[in-house]
Parts: structure tokens; C-alpha cells; sequence
């Protein structure tokens, strides 16, 4: 049985050369790329079953050229691999089409079944990013019919803490309030988005851009 062929871009040899010896044994690298335009300029010619790019790269970005690759190299699945966790990325790759999401990270450890998903027809995000931000991401948040998607200055500053991970104590430490004043705060907040779960919260928090992956509480 033939093996998948695979191409990969980085801006960074070194990491180009670790992910070739990481994958080799499973997949053929028929080529590798350090830029975006590169990587749009190789592929085309090389019919590769599986691309593998970063998104922050010179001459053009991952997002960028990957807009270029789906009408380029249709039938190639996408995976991201990237030190970027924020929730916008995540959600542009997928809606440009990608079968998979790496943080570079944990990548020596998640690519190989990261890739090996995408061949069988599934999604794969990276473990790490937290269950309610992976729901989030792939169930945008819809308002609900009859409520208000329009919070004010204080209560986007609760629901930002609550969706680091803050508790009632902390964030009432943070915001130099009292217990009672924060769950005020998130009473309205509920009543008026019509929504209750931790998900949920964080699925309408991402939509309106009010929190990042990286800034989630210990």
C-alpha cells in the first residue's frame, strides 16, 4: 500500500527537517515549503493527499494562502500547525477548510493522528484547547430568538473572567466588587444573552471576541 504524500511549509528549516524525520516513516514528504507563496507556487505540481502549514509565514500567510490551495489542490486535506490558539485562527481555519488544528507544542506527539484523521474524512483539534472553547468553535453561538446580544462595559468584564476560568470569589478580588455584585452581574448576563452553561457562555464570549485561549486561568 502506497503511503499518503504529504507536503509541509514552515518558515523554520529546523522545523522542517524534524517534521520530516517525525512523519517520513509513515508518509512520503514529496515536498516542503518556507513561505506561503512557495508553498502555493510547489503544490499544485506535487498532487499531495495531505498539506501541512503554519499560518504565521513571509510573502503570505497560512489563512492567506490557504484561500489559493482549496481552488489550487482541491482534494488535499489542510492541517494546521501553529504556535497561534486563539480563537479567531482556530475558527477561520476551519471555515477555509481545514481537516485538522496542531498547536506546535504538543505537535511531535498529536501529528501523526492528527494526520491519519484527516485521511479517514475527520476533524482533529488539538486536545489541549479546552472542551468549551472546541464546542465553541465548531457550534457558533446563535442568538437566541426574543434576547439581547449586547452586554454592557461590566458585564463583558465578568463574562471575560468567567470564561478564563475565574471563580465568584476571584472575580469579584479582580474587579474590586462584591460576591454579591458579580452574581448580579451574571444574572443579567444570562437573562439578557438566554443562556446558561459554561459552553455556551464561552461559544457567545469567542463570537463577539472578548477572550483568547491564551489568557485562560490556571
Amino acid at each position: 500500500m502506497s503511503k499518503a504524500r504529504l507536503v509541509i511549509a514552515d518558515d523554520h528549516s529546523i522545523v522542517l527537517e524534524a517534521y520530516r524525520q517525525l512523519l517520513e516513516p509513515e508518509f512520503e514528504v514529496v515536498g516542503t515549503a518556507e513561505n506561503g507563496q512557495e508553498l502555493l507556487n510547489i503544490a499544485p505540481g506535487l498532487a499531495p493527499d495531505i498539506i501541512m502549514l503554519d499560518i504565521s509565514m513571509p510573502t503570505m500567510n497560512g489563512l492567506d494562502v490557504t484561500k489559493q490551495l482549496r481552488a489550487a489542490v482541491p482534494r488535499a486535506k489542510l492541517i494546521f500547525v501553529t504556535m497561534m490558539s486563539e480563537p479567531f485562527y482556530i475558527s477561520q481555519a476551519f471555515e477555509l477548510g481545514a481537516s485538522g488544528y496542531v498547536l506546535k507544542q504538543s505537535a511531535s506527539t498529536e501529528l501523526l493522528s492528527a494526520l491519519n484523521a484527516a485521511l479517514k474524512n475527520q476533524r482533529y483539534i488539538s486536545p489541549q484547547l479546552s472542551l468549551e472553547v472546541q464546542d465553541a468553535i465548531e457550534t457558533p453561538w446563535v442568538k437566541p430568538e426574543g434576547f439581547s446580544s449586547k452586554l454592557t462595559p461590566r458585564q463583558q468584564e465578568v463574562l471575560q473572567l468567567l470564561t478564563k476560568g475565574f471563580s465568584t470569589k476571584e472575580i469579584a478580588a479582580t474587579m474590586q466588587v462584591s460576591t454579591k455584585a458579580v452574581e448580579f452581574h451574571k444574572g443579567n448576563i444570562t437573562r439578557r444573552l438566554g443562556i446558561r452553561t459554561t459552553a455556551e457562555l464561552t461559544r457567545f464570549a469567542l463570537s463577539q471576541g472578548l477572550t483568547k485561549l491564551d489568557d485562560q486561568h490556571p
